[in-house]
C-alpha cells in the first residue's frame, strides 16, 4: 500500500504516516478505540490528550512495545515501508519504517563526549581487533552534527552544553542512520515524548526553535506534550484524544490554547484554583532550615509555615531538588539544622521522615516512589500496612475497601484497584501516590515536580488536593520547573542559586515577569 500524495492549497501534501482504526485493549477496557490520524511529511504534529486518553498507549503501539488487536499502520514508500496490520507490528518493523523515538528521559551522558554520546546505542567505528577508530568516530560525529545544524565540538564533554543541546544530541543520535530522501529532504518520523518537561524556560525556547528548523528542512515530527503553549507555538496540526478516541484534529490557526483545553478536558473550561496572592494568615513555622549544607546544597536558610505552599525556583542544577532530599532524609546532611514545629530533627532516611509526619514525593515517581507492577491497592496501602494486620493476617478486604474509598476521595480513575499502577495514566498514578501520603495527614509535604508530564485537567485536580491539605494545617514545599505554575499555585517562592537560598518573592511581588527575571538572574551549575 502506498500512502497518498495529495494537493492542498496548490502544494503537494505527502503523508509520511497514516494510522487507521487502531484498537488496543487491556482486560475488558479499550484504551485505544478506533484511533485514526495522518502525519504530513515535514510538519510538526502534536498528539495530545488528558490522563487515560490513550495517547501514551498509541505511542507504545507505534513503537512496537504494545500489540494492537486491530488497525493499519502505513508509511510513505519513500521511507521504506508500505502498510502493516497493526496486530503484527513490531519494534523491528517500526525501525525499518523510519520511526525514531526520543523519550522524556533522553539518556544522554553528560560525562561522555559529544561523539561518544552519538555512538551510544549505534556502536563505535572499529578496526582490527575491535579497537575503536577514534579519528573515524570523530569524523562521523562532525558529519552528523553538521547535518543537523549543531555547532558542537565532538571531543568536548556534553556537560559543557545546555540541556536543550543534550536533547538535540539525542535527536541527532536517533536520526543519524536514516539517509535523506530522494529529493534531499529529511527521512523518517521523529516521535518526541515530553521533550521539555525538565527544561528551564530559556532552554525550552532553544529546543523549540531547533525543532521548527528541523521541520523546515522536511523532518516529520510527532510532538507529545502537556504544555499547550508549546503546541500553539510550533504545531502545524494537532490530534486530540479523549477516552481512547479522536476528539478532533485541528490545523494551523485553529490551534489555540482555549480550544485545546476544551477538547482535552471535554468541557468548556478547566481552571486551576490559583492562589489569590493576598497575604495568608501567618501559621506556625512548620519547617525551618538554618545553614543547611549537603550534596549540592551549600547554605539554605528558610521556613515554611502551616497553611501555605512555598515554591522553590532556580535554574536546572541549582540544588533545588537536593534541598528536598536533605530535608526528607533521602540525602546526608553535612551541616545546619532542620526544625519541624520548632523541634530539631535529623532523619537518616525518608522512613524516619514518614514517622515524623513528613511526606516526600521525588521527581522520578516511576523509579523512586511507585511500584508499577503492584496494584493500585498495594501502592496506596504500602505505608499503612501495619494497620491492616490482625492476628498475624493481612485483612485484604479492608485494604481493598479503603483503596476504593481513596480513589473516590482523591479522584483516581482506575477500572479496578487490583490493576497494576503502571497501567494508569501519569496523572492518575500521581494522584494515587498523593493519596498514599495525604491519607496519613502529614505535617509537611515535600513535592518535587508533582505535575511534570501531566495534563491540564489532572494538574488542576492535584493542586486542589494539595491546597486542601494545607488548608487543613499542613505545609508544602514544592519544586517546579514551570515558572507560570509556580506563580499560579504558590503563596511565595524561594530563590536558589548554586545551592544557596538567595532570596524570595512574597505574595505581593509574585508575578510571571518578576519570577522569570529573578530566576534568569541566577547562574546555574551542572550539579543535579
Amino acid at each position: 500500500m502506498h500512502v497518498d500524495v495529495t494537493t492542498v492549497e496548490g502544494r503537494e501534501r505527502r503523508i509520511a504516516l497514516r494510522v487507521t482504526d487502531l484498537v488496543k485493549t487491556f482486560g475488558g477496557t479499550r484504551a485505544v478505540d478506533g484511533v485514526s490520524f495522518d502525519l504530513e511529511a515535514g510538519t510538526i504534529h502534536a498528539l495530545l490528550g488528558g490522563n487515560g486518553s490513550g495517547k501514551s498507549t498509541t505511542i507504545k503501539v507505534l513503537s512496537g512495545m504494545y500489540k494492537a488487536e486491530q488497525g493499519v499502520i502505513a508509511f510513505d514508500d519513500e521511507y521504506g515501508a508500505g502498510a502493516s496490520d497493526a496486530s503484527s507490528w513490531t519494534a523491528a518493523r517500526a525501525r525499518e519504517a523510519g520511526l525514531r523515538f526520543v523519550h522524556q528521559q533522553c539518556s544522554t551522558f553528560p560525562e561522555l563526549t559529544v561523539a561518544e554520546n552519538l555512538a551510544v546505542g549505534h556502536g563505535f567505528e572499529t578496526g582490527v581487533g575491535g579497537r575503536v577508530r577514534w579519528r573515524a568516530q570523530r569524523r562521523h560525529a562532525r558529519d552528523t552534527l553538521r547535518r543537523f545544524g549543531l555547532d558542537l565540538d565532538p571531543t568536548s564533554p556534553l556537560a559543557r552544553y545546555g540541556v536543550a543541546t543534550h536533547a538535540m544530541v539525542a535527536i541527532a543520535r536517533a536520526l543519524q542512520d536514516l539517509a535523506p530522501t530522494d529529493d534531499g529532504g529529511a527521512a523518517g518520523v521523529l516521535v518526541l515524548d515530553e521533550p521539555t518537561a525538565a527544561l528551564p524556560p530559556r532552554e525550552v525556547t532553544v529546543l523549540l526553535d531547533e525543532l521548527k528548523r528541523l521541520a523546515g528542512q522536511g523532518q516529520t515530527i510527532v510532538y507529545v506534550t502537556h504544555r499547550l503553549e508549546e503546541v500553539v507555538e510550533i504545531a502545524d496540526r494537532a490530534t486530540i484524544l479523549r477516552d481512547g478516541r479522536v476528539a478532533a484534529t485541528l490545523d494551523g490557526s485553529e490551534i489555540t490554547h482555549d480550544a485545546l483545553v476544551e477538547l482535552i478536558a471535554g468541557e468548556s473550561r478547566v481552571t486551576t484554583a490559583t492562589v489569590s496572592h493576598a497575604p495568608r494568615p501567618g501559621g506556625v513555622a512548620r519547617l525551618r532550615c538554618a545553614g543547611l549544607v549537603g550534596g549540592a546544597v551549600r547554605g539554605a536558610d528558610f521556613d515554611v509555615r502551616a497553611g501555605e505552599i512555598v515554591g522553590v525556583a532556580g535554574l536546572l542544577g541549582s540544588g533545588r531538588s537536593s534541598l528536598l532530599r536533605l530535608v526528607s532524609g533521602d540525602a546526608a546532611r553535612d551541616a545546619g539544622e532542620v526544625f519541624l514545629d520548632d523541634v530539631p530533627v535529623s532523619f537518616g532516611s525518608p522512613r524516619d521522615g514518614v514517622r515524623a509526619g513528613v511526606a516526600y514525593s521525588p521527581e522520578d515517581r516511576r523509579d523512586s516512589a511507585a511500584f508499577m507492577d503492584l496494584s493500585v491497592r498495594e501502592n496506596m496501602g504500602i505505608l499503612s500496612t501495619r494497620g491492616y494486620f490482625r492476628w498475624g493476617r493481612l485483612r485484604h478486604r479492608c485494604e481493598a475497601r479503603d483503596a476504593h474509598d481513596l480513589c473516590g476521595t482523591y479522584q483516581v480513575r482506575a477500572a479496578s484497584t487490583e490493576m497494576p499502577l503502571g497501567l494508569l495514566s501519569g496523572g492518575n498514578q500521581q494522584k494515587a501516590l498523593l493519596a498514599r501520603w495525604l491519607r496519613l495527614e502529614p505535617r509537611l509535604l515535600l513535592l518535587d515536580e508533582p505535575t511534570q508530564g501531566i495534563d491540564v485537567g489532572a494538574r488542576a485536580e492535584i493542586w486542589q488536593l494539595v491546597r486542601r491539605a494545607v488548608d487543613r494545617g499542613s505545609a508544602a514545599l514544592v519544586v517546579l520547573s514551570d515558572l507560570e505554575e509556580l506563580v499560579s499555585m504558590c503563596d511565595r517562592v524561594i530563590l536558589v542559586r548554586r545551592g544557596e537560598t538567595v532570596g524570595e518573592l512574597d505574595c505581593k511581588e509574585l508575578t510571571d515577569t518578576a519570577l522569570e527575571q529573578a530566576v534568569l538572574a541566577t547562574e546555574g551549575t551542572n550539579v543535579a
